[in-house]
């Protein structure tokens, strides 16, 4: 190697000198020794670290743990080593050390004050959650090696780019197998010929990285991939749902679940799936049910990212999407609220609702039928779709307020295409009766219907979708938003007037079900305007009892 290369040419690499002149070069001490060895066998060359063109970025968690144990051989491994590398920072730091792993958890937690909880005790991995000032929360994770050695431990994990290591000692990168340069190169690389089959859940795990870097996947690399994906039957559904839902949560999820079905994954972790290939649509939809389904998903992301904070109306040369921040932008803050209400303290409600826009087809194939004058139809396979999406979400663990979430949304995914078709053709916007129905029977999930079924409508009519089409989905839109975020008391959730007991006492009614019956009757009542003080609510009581006779047998 010549010995006048630029020093940047060895940015974060071990070198060998003789003599002060670079001899040989390598991603960790050993291998820089062995490459000057195979040229300057009979020399003694001095191993030295180059130290990286910027000095590497790390959370303050980091600089708290490595002051806390100044003595202590330990490394920061994978994707935090990798996002620093990139530029970014993670708040999920994994380190390795050559044992002790819950021992040095256990006195970081009692240096930080912080939660520590054993992970596994046959893999010696303790993990610390530090709670911030803020609110918000960091994790790190301390293992023994996986291996005799660090380097074994870095071979032994999936992709070269998260099998870099930082000494917290030294700042210095172990890099074994050139992860620096796959990352360079864009690159996703397996570490060894059976990264991806000694465990499979990878091969996601591959899927959700290449999308979130924006880097390619190796072409050996993905055929390990398309060899090992039968053995993803094996794998646990907790660990197979906790992999997708970081898919789902992540960018470009549309083509993340193309990747997966190419790879031959996507019909063992979703076997739902494969039926919607090929099931032709009646207009106006331009595509099979497949396509169509990854066609929502990317509209869906597309909308999320104009309503997310920080947009910037600018970027966009779309006109749809334009006129969707100029009608529903006023609701970023909202929106933002709303996903930050997490229904489970392990995924998201973004990523919730981008299973159920997955899933939100998934009875057509089904409930197809061709009618008498050869039109295709789906009667009830939002109904049905319900019912597959929860048996599938308890396949996969889900807790039941994400279960019963994703129900109502595919149950109710039709709704707001009735309203907005109604307004284009009618110009008709939804009564004050049907705002209250729809989030009575939705609640907060009317929020992710919203945006479901913006992202349907333009997935189902593509290019051939026109401006006033949409213009009139979204004003029905905008009204259903107005009415729960800025009139709630007057037409989403109107505050009661009086109680069962109330109720009792001035109807002379007894104990029962229509008690209740009468009680949502005036509270629908209040929400559509025709009631507003108590005496009005029992006069309304008095006129429905009338009109519904079989509600007479409450009464005394």
């Amino acid at each position: 190697m010549p010995s006048d290369s630029p020093p940047s040419s060895y940015s974060s690499r071990w070198v060998a000198k003789v003599r002060g002149q670079i001899i040989a070069q390598g991603g960790t001490p050993d291998q820089a020794l062995r490459a000057a060895q195979s040229s300057r066998h009979k020399e003694t060359p001095e191993i030295i670290f180059m130290p990286p063109a910027s000095p590497f970025s790390f959370s303050p968690l980091f600089d708290k743990i490595r002051a806390a144990l100044p003595d202590v051989e330990l490394y920061l491994v994978g994707g935090a080593v990798r996002d620093a590398m990139l530029g970014r920072l993670s708040l999920d730091l994994d380190f390795a050390a050559p044992s002790q792993g819950i021992k040095l958890a256990r006195r970081i937690a009692d240096f930080l004050d912080a939660d520590i909880f054993p992970l596994d005790n046959d893999r010696d991995t303790g993990r610390v959650i530090a709670t911030l000032p803020d609110g918000s929360r960091e994790k790190a994770d301390f293992a023994t090696y996986r291996g005799a050695s660090l380097e074994d431990d870095l071979r032994n994990r999936d992709f070269t780019v998260n099998a870099m290591a930082v000494d917290l000692q030294t700042m210095s990168l172990h890099d074994p197998l050139n992860g620096a340069n796959d990352l360079r190169n864009k690159k996703l690389r397996a570490c060894a010929e059976t990264s991806i089959s000694d465990d499979p859940i990878r091969i996601l795990r591959g899927v959700r990285l290449a999308a979130s870097l924006g880097f390619q996947i190796e072409s050996g690399t993905r055929q390990m991939m398309k060899s090992a994906a039968p053995l993803l039957g094996r794998v646990s559904n907790e660990r197979v749902r906790d992999e997708l839902f970081k898919i789902l949560e992540g960018p470009q999820p549309a083509a993340s679940m193309r990747a997966l079905d190419m790879l031959g994954a996507l019909h063992v972790i979703l076997p739902e799936l494969e039926a919607l290939k090929g099931v032709g649509q009646p207009d106006p939809h331009i595509y099979d049910v497949w396509e169509h389904t990854l066609q929502v998903l990317s509209a869906l992301e597309t909308i999320m990212s104009a309503l997310a904070a920080g947009y910037d109306p600018e970027q966009t040369s779309d006109l749809f999407t334009g006129l969707l921040v100029t009608r529903l932008g006023r609701y970023r803050g909202q929106y933002a609220q709303h996903f930050a209400n997490a229904l489970n303290a392990d995924r998201s409600v973004r990523g919730l609702l981008f299973f159920a826009a997955l899933c939100h087809d998934i009875a057509k194939p089904h409930a197809k039928s061709v009618d008498e004058n050869g039109r295709i139809r789906f009667w009830g396979h939002d109904e049905m779709g319900a019912e597959m999406a929860a048996a599938r979400a308890r396949a996969l663990s889900l807790s039941n307020d994400e279960t019963a979430r994703l129900t109502v949304i595919i149950k109710n995914h039709m709704r707001i295409h009735f309203h907005a078709n109604r307004k284009e053709s009618e110009d008709k916007d939804p009564s004050r009766r049907a705002i209250y129905r729809f989030f009575k029977d939705s609640g907060a999930a009317g929020l992710d219907l919203v945006l479901l079924a913006l992202a349907d409508l333009r997935a189902t009519r593509g290019n051939t979708l026109k401006q006033e089409t949409w213009a009139a989905a979204l004003d029905v839109c905008r009204i259903f938003l107005e009415n729960y975020w800025e009139r709630p008391e007057e037409v989403i959730s109107p505050p009661r007037l009086l109680d069962g007991n109330g109720l009792m006492r001035a109807l002379n009614l007894k104990p029962g079900p229509r008690l209740g019956d009468l009680l949502e009757a005036i509270r629908e009542g209040q929400a559509v305007g025709k009631v507003s003080t108590r005496e009005e609510a029992i006069e309304f009581g008095k006129k429905w009892l009338a009109e519904n006779p079989e509600a007479n047998t409450s009464s005394s």
